[in-house]
């Protein structure tokens, strides 16, 4: 059974995910899409899986960063993941490039997390 004290980081803890891949290896399915909304078994994404595994980590504080061809994976998340309570601090918000710090799309990890500080910022007073 986890500490309280561990359950309290958990509760605070920002999750960052960036799903903006072009995802070239696995044209003709990213002809359309992004990457991680490539169909899977149906009715489930690739990024299904990676925000399986924050819910079931509980953590619920998830910025999902897109970029690329992002319209059918913000539709998903819309309507297939809306099991987050405002009320309790949970949230699951899409960020589009911002291009508050440079005037590129993201030029890989570090840089999507540097251009979307504000955000972390703003997500401190949640």
């Amino acid at each position: 059974m986890p500490r309280l004290d561990t359950i309290a980081l958990l509760k605070t803890t920002l999750t960052m995910l960036l799903a903006g891949g072009q995802g070239e290896r696995l044209y003709p399915l990213t002809r359309d899409r992004a990457k991680p909304a490539v169909p899977f078994g149906a009715i489930y994404r690739i990024i299904d899986f990676t925000l399986s595994n924050c819910v079931n980590s509980n953590l619920r504080r998830i910025y999902v960063l897109t970029q690329y061809k992002s319209s059918s994976l913000d539709r998903h998340l819309h309507l297939g993941w809306n099991i987050f309570n405002p009320e309790l601090g949970e949230f699951l918000y899409t960020i589009p490039p911002q291009q508050q710090m440079s005037e590129t799309w993201y030029r890989g990890t570090a840089d999507a997390i540097y251009q979307n500080i504000i955000s972390v910022k703003l997500s401190l007073t949640y």
